[in-house]
């Protein structure tokens, strides 16, 4: 059955035919080739993208309905060129744009012009730059006043442009970080007074209206007392590889970026993030993506919006009133966005159906990197999610997605509740062999509801989980996850390591979880490998055959309908090669990450 070829290369043309002699120049310009032969295949259409950068100067869009499927049972594959040979080229699908015109300081620091662009990331010879930032919090005495801040420092009134200010509280919830705008900041010789941006300030102070008993006093929680971090002010640009943009000029915005050693003015490459999708696909079926690598696309959602209201997972306050969650009369009570909303991603596919997305890498982006919703049959495969400012995969709603054989790593660096990977009310998910290192949260989250089911969570690496925030694990589950232990998740084969923050858990069911089998599975480094009181009360949860280094808490006396049997406790000293002495635990060992693929 012949298949039909078209080519695409950053040195072709659009009007050409699209060979490999003549490619086309623009992923769309092949996409509406292909729509033109999608009725009549008789083979697999190939899309295949010779080496370079791909600047991409909008979206590449699927649509069912546009004729962007496979048909009579055949696939229409995008790819680099010679994919899954040692001669695989190197293709960047790119959403950024090269800055130019700059100018350097007598203090060293880079100046060039950037228009409206108010970037939250740059990437710099092929490396990411962090915005300037102040990591100590505000100077002076600090006092929470009803529309910002006060203090007895007047250093904060030296800082220009204050209105490019953010401020972050890590902790705000212990699993949470929120991030919110300044307004203005003015002052006196013997005080300041900074003005947060509203209406974002007073939506945090009602949902980060939290009381813990047993925290001291009076038990009242507040997460907002004062900012640890404050980001993009030139004044804090003292650290090599930092930026900070200013909105002080009357012909646009200004991009302050300190140089690394050995950069130069006219030999370094600066890229700042302009695209918010790099790929999207609604209704799209029977459809490969694989062998490219995603970069520099931009979130300005914070920007909007006035901060980042974050509450957990990739859950958020952006509209709505709030709901309180009463945890007990011995605990407390924490407030929850009433309508949350959900980080995207730069990738994100919609009612799709029969799609792979394999062997790509993303990398430097500024939101999630890839949102599966609504969709069935799709299997996200072998790819390396890596620099995303929020989650690495998300899935949402749907049926039958595979998440096998990834590798996870530094995700989560400006949104850090972000999960590694997160699997929302979906049913048979299967999320196995994966490696996950490196994440300020939880590596796995399964969250339930009325439609999940029968998810699986098979044999996945998860190591250094929970570098930064606190309350979570390097699996978390929560809520029911079906009606019955045959229809419910399964958690078998994985070894969890190193989980960082303290309160946090190897293993963790929380929240009204339900049917869940927690089978032969390792836990080493961490405060505790499980938890079996939570509020509501986890039920119908089995514990068993699982190796860890430390006895649970009430191991003995668990909730009525929870199982904890057949654990085995490794002495910590020698952990490891004790595991490896046990035939049961070598084989979970030996079995754990990503399979067939160079480490």
């Amino acid at each position: 059955m012949p298949e039909i070829r078209f080519f695409v290369s950053p040195d072709g043309k659009d009007d050409w035919p699209g060979t490999a002699d003549q490619p086309f120049a623009t992923p769309n310009a092949a996409r509406e080739a292909v729509r033109a032969a999608t009725a009549g295949m008789t083979g697999d259409i190939i899309v295949t993208f010779t080496a370079g950068v791909h600047h991409l100067e909008e979206p590449l869009v699927f649509e069912g309905e546009a004729g962007d499927s496979g048909m009579h049972g055949f696939r229409v594959i995008y790819q680099a060129q010679g994919y899954g040979t040692p001669e695989q080229a190197k293709v960047e699908l790119s959403g950024g744009r090269e800055i130019t015109g700059w100018t350097e300081g007598d203090d060293g620091v880079w100046t060039a012009p950037i228009g409206d662009l108010t970037p939250r990331r740059l990437t710099v010879d092929g490396h990411p730059a962090a915005r300037a930032a102040r990591t100590n919090g505000l100077p002076g005495a600090v006092t929470k006043i009803a529309t910002g801040y006060v203090t007895d420092s007047v250093e904060p009134q030296s800082w220009p442009d204050p209105s490019g200010l953010e401020f972050v509280y890590p902790g705000v919830y212990p699993w949470s970080e929120a991030r919110l705008a300044v307004a203005s900041i003015s002052g006196d010789d013997s005080s300041t007074t900074i003005t947060m941006a509203q209406p974002a300030f007073d939506n945090a102070k009602s949902l980060y209206d939290a009381q813990w008993h047993g925290a001291g006093g009076d038990g009242s929680w507040d997460g907002l007392a004062s900012p640890s971090v404050l980001e993009n002010n030139v004044a804090f640009l003292t650290e090599p590889g930092t930026f900070a943009v200013s909105r002080t000029d009357s012909d646009g915005h200004v991009l302050h970026y300190r140089p690394r050693p050995g950069e130069a003015i006219g030999e370094t490459s600066v890229v700042a993030p302009v695209l918010e999708t790099l790929i999207s696909g609604r209704g799209v079926h029977d459809l490969v993506v694989r062998g490219f690598t995603l970069t520099d696309a931009a979130w300005s959602g914070p920007t909007r919006t006035g901060g980042y209201l974050h509450y957990h997972g990739n859950a958020r306050h952006e509209r709505g009133g709030f709901q309180k969650i009463d945890l007990g009369a011995d605990v407390g009570y924490v407030h929850v966005p009433s309508e949350p909303v959900q980080l995207p991603a730069n990738v994100s596919l919609t009612s799709a159906s029969r799609i792979t997305m394999e062997g790509n890498r993303f990398t430097r982006l500024g939101a999630g990197a890839l949102l599966i919703e609504d969709s069935t049959d799709v299997a996200i495969r072998a790819n390396t999610f890596d620099e995303i400012s929020g989650s690495g995969i998300a899935v949402h709603t749907s049926t039958r997605v595979s998440v096998e054989d990834n590798l996870v790593h530094h995700i989560g660096t400006e949104y850090r509740g972000s999960p590694a990977v997160l699997v929302v009310e979906s049913a048979e998910t299967t999320v196995a062999h994966n490696e996950i290192h490196d994440v300020p949260h939880n590596g796995i989250v399964i969250t339930g509801g009325e439609r999940a089911k029968g998810t699986q969570v098979l044999s996945n690496l998860v190591e250094r989980s929970m570098g930064k925030l606190m309350d979570g694990g390097g699996i978390y589950l929560s809520a029911p996850q079906g009606s019955s232990f045959a229809g419910g998740a399964m958690v078998r084969g994985n070894v969890i390591r190193d989980v960082l923050t303290s309160y946090n858990f190897g293993l963790y069911a929380d929240y009204g979880a339900a049917w869940i089998t927690v089978l032969g599975n390792i836990v080493h480094r961490a405060d505790t490998p499980i938890v079996l009181q939570v509020g509501p009360p986890m039920e119908n949860v089995v514990f068993a055959g699982n190796f860890w280094d430390v006895l649970p808490d009430g191991h003995d006396t668990p909730p009525e309908t929870v199982i904890v049997a057949g654990n085995t406790v490794l002495p910590k000293e020698n952990f490891d090669d004790a595991a490896q002495a046990d035939p049961a635990a070598a084989d979970i060992l030996a079995r754990a990450g990503r399979r067939g693929l160079q480490r």
